[in-house]
């Protein structure tokens, strides 16, 4: 299949209009007011890295709403919580140090997006900060923003992503544990994969 590739900006602007002053005007380097009200009332963030050699990764973030503490109007902080300990992200960062994030807002179809430098951070009156029942995160993630804006409703409209009627069943796919399973070189001895998946799902319930 022949494939007519767009290879420049300048062909991107023969396909596409210039943006227009709103979409222009909307951007800025620090976090106002609005940004910050945004932040505190999200409870769910996807943040994109990149590594040395280019290669990508997003990872979702989620906690309650606030869980991403504004330090002031040019820095914020995002706990690492308990995950698989994969560290695709945070090893981006460490190599990279460039990162994207959205923010969303449940059934509001708007979205913050901040972009920045990060760095991962240890130091104990930053991880205090982020504690949670008593326990805090082993790092967290520390933005240093460079631009911030507001993302128009349009993609949230069309995926009808906060209207339930628009919503697959639960069992149009099958589930993560039940995907892993197929997966797994050598399956766990006298367990089915209704075990494997039983026991994974109690272990996702341990939250901090």
């Amino acid at each position: 299949m022949s494939q007519r590739v767009v290879k420049s900006e300048a062909e991107l602007r023969e396909i596409y209009d210039r943006p227009s002053e709103r979409a222009v005007c909307k951007e800025t380097p620090t976090l106002g007011d609005d940004c910050r009200a945004f932040i505190a009332h999200s409870p769910f963030l996807v943040m994109g890295t990149a590594g040395a050699d280019g290669s990508c990764d997003v990872s979702p973030k989620g906690d309650a709403p606030g869980f991403v503490h504004v330090l002031d109007a040019q820095r914020l902080l995002v706990p690492d919580r308990i995950g698989n300990n994969r560290l695709d992200g945070l090893r981006n960062i460490v190599a990279n140090g460039h990162v994207a994030l959205m923010f969303f807002i449940p059934g509001r179809e708007d979205m913050l997006r901040v972009n920045g430098r990060a760095t991962v951070v240890r130091d104990d009156d930053l991880l205090e900060r982020l504690a949670v029942e008593g326990k805090r995160p082993r790092t967290a993630v520390l933005v240093d923003v460079e631009q911030c804006f507001l993302h128009c409703a349009r993609a949230a409209k069309r995926s009808g992503l906060w209207q339930p009627e628009r919503w697959p069943a639960a069992s149009a796919v099958r589930s993560m544990q039940r995907m892993i399973w197929d997966l797994l070189p050598v399956k766990p001895a006298g367990k089915t994969v209704e075990d494997y998946e039983r026991e994974s799902n109690e272990r996702v319930k341990i939250l901090y």
